[in-house]
Order: C-alpha cells, then structure tokens, then sequence
C-alpha cells in the first residue's frame, strides 16, 4: 500500500502542477468559469494556477506532503463555489454537458480526501 500511496502522491503532484500551469496558458477558459460574484476575475485565475502549481510541488517533497494536502484541502473547498455556479447554469456552458458538471462536484470529495490521505502519518 506505501508504493500505490507514493505513485498517486506524484501523480496528484503532477496533476496539480499541470492544471496550475494552464491557468497562466489558458487563462481565458478560467476567466469564463469564474462566477460573476467573485471579484478580480484574472487576479483569481492566475493566483489560484500559481497555488496549485506550489502545493503541487510541496506534495512532491516529503518534508512538506503533510502541510500541502492540508492545503490542497483548503484550495479545493475555496474553489468548490465555482463548480456549483456551473453545475447550477448548465446554460453558460454549452460545450459541457451537464451531467459533467454536475458529476465535478461529488468528485471534488474525492480529491478532497485524496489530498487528505497525504496528512496522515504513513504506517
């Protein structure tokens, strides 16, 4: 079980550093998603990309794995309110399909408890 916890540690890594990234490459796409309650539409897009992206590498160090799914945590909460604005206007967003964007939201859970297995202490 260590090995299989260690490879999705890097995978989560990697995933995280990947979507951060595309934050600063595809900053429209996040401009699009934002709810139009949230204010500082760019200043959003690109400092949550660049949170991701950081606590995507300090998942990767072993000193800091505990302290970055705690944070990991609390980016994906902070970010939840985006994917229930597009579950709840299916219509802003007709190159999605509903149901993946009402999918997104119980998999947000799964990321959250993905990221909370890594502030556990290993066995």
């Amino acid at each position: 079980m260590a090995k299989l916890k260690l490879v999705l540690k890097y995978l989560m890594a990697a995933l995280f550093v990947l979507a951060g990234a595309y934050h600063f490459v595809k900053p429209d796409f996040y401009l699009r998603i934002m709810p139009p309650y949230f204010p500082w539409h760019l200043f959003l897009v690109y400092l949550s990309g660049a949170v991701e992206i950081f606590l995507g590498i300090l998942l990767a160090i072993p000193r800091f794995t505990r302290i970055a799914g705690f944070g990991l945590i609390a980016l994906l909460i902070a970010i939840f309110p985006v994917h229930i604005h597009m579950a709840a206007n299916p219509a802003m967003y007709p190159d999605i399909s509903p149901i993946v964007l009402w999918l997104r939201l119980p998999l947000q859970g799964v990321f959250i408890a993905w990221a909370f297995w890594y502030t556990r202490a290993s066995a």
